[in-house]
């Protein structure tokens, strides 16, 4: 099978090399490519020609030297490197002292606690996100269903001072009435 896929990628090779020089042309030179060759040792090949190249002309051997400056220059730290005078750093730093002493502080807190931290209960949080979701989906339904039967308790107490208000209304007409059929009984003028 190693043999067969080796002819294969061969062959497609091939067929990628006709359709490419096909369309450069008879007069191109074609580029040979045999699998002998690997791809490192072609890039060995073009590094040491460019080096080569580099080394004949003086300008390139100069800024082969100056790339660790040029690249210490690029770094934007270099800018506030210059910029800033170590005694205004250390005014930055005074500065800042309590924040930086409060940080340490959470620091060394969150390192005690970091036995909590790697504990099993922690570490089995995962495994317990299906149960959280279906409980939190049991407590939405079951909030819902306590609205609706907060709105129908508000309704029946509603309801209810109304009736109450009907009834001691109704008593004091009736309280009236018998009051009015009362009096001339016992000899009272009615008001």
């Amino acid at each position: 099978m190693e043999g067969g896929g080796l002819q294969d990628l061969d062959a497609r090779l091939q067929a990628l090399e006709k359709r490419v020089y096909s369309e450069r042309g008879r007069n191109s030179r074609p580029v040979k490519v045999s699998l002998d060759h690997t791809c490192a040792e072609s890039l060995a090949r073009i590094n040491t020609a460019l080096a080569n190249t580099a080394n004949k002309r003086e300008r390139v051997k100069i800024l082969h030297k100056k790339i660790e400056d040029l690249l210490k220059y690029l770094d934007p730290q270099f800018t506030a490197h210059i910029a800033v005078p170590d005694a205004m750093k250390l005014e930055f730093i005074l500065a800042e002292e309590d924040f930086l002493c409060s940080q340490a502080a959470l620091l060394e807190q969150v390192n005690n606690l970091q036995p909590l931290l790697d504990s099993n209960h922690i570490k089995a949080v995962p495994e317990l996100t299906t149960k959280v979701q279906r409980l939190s989906q049991i407590h939405i339904k079951q909030n819902g269903q306590s609205e609706e039967l907060s709105a129908e308790v508000r309704r029946l107490i509603e309801e209810y001072n109304k009736m109450m208000f009907l009834l001691s209304k109704q008593f004091t007409q009736w309280d009236e009435t018998l009051r009015k059929l009362e009096a001339p009984k016992q000899g009272q003028p009615i008001e």
